[in-house]
């Protein structure tokens, strides 16, 4: 079991940054790919980035890229999101997930663990 803690959300501007983080415990951090979804309100969860497990490989919804980065630690079991020039529709819950997969997937149903969420609310 891989378990997920998002922390950093919170309420900013539109045009600020803000910077997720998602610590994990359990099993081997390091040889998971890891990802961050999220969900508007009245919408699906969507993709938004994923990072392989050596960092090597980064993949980004088309609505992000240019705009937020994510990246990992694997000596702290933590992952990251950097977010910026922030949007009103970038408002969501932010979900972190990780899946012992090798390759950087978009679905819901390809990631086996996911976190509680952590709000983002974007003012314009």
């Amino acid at each position: 079991q891989v378990q997920l803690v998002e922390s950093g959300g919170g309420l900013v501007q539109a045009g600020g940054s803000l910077r997720l983080s998602c610590a994990a415990s359990g099993r081997t951090f390091s040889r998971y790919t890891m990802g961050w979804f999220r969900r508007a309100p009245g919408k699906e969860r969507e993709f938004v980035a994923a990072i392989t497990w050596d960092s090597v490989r980064t993949r980004y919804a088309d609505s992000v890229k240019g705009r937020f980065t994510i990246s990992r630690d694997n000596a702290k079991n933590t992952e990251y999101l950097q977010m910026n020039s922030l949007k009103p529709e970038d408002t969501a819950v932010y979900y972190c997930v990780a899946d012992s997969s090798a390759i950087l997937r978009v679905g819901i149903n390809d990631y086996d663990y996911w976190g509680q969420g952590t709000q983002v609310t974007v003012s314009s």
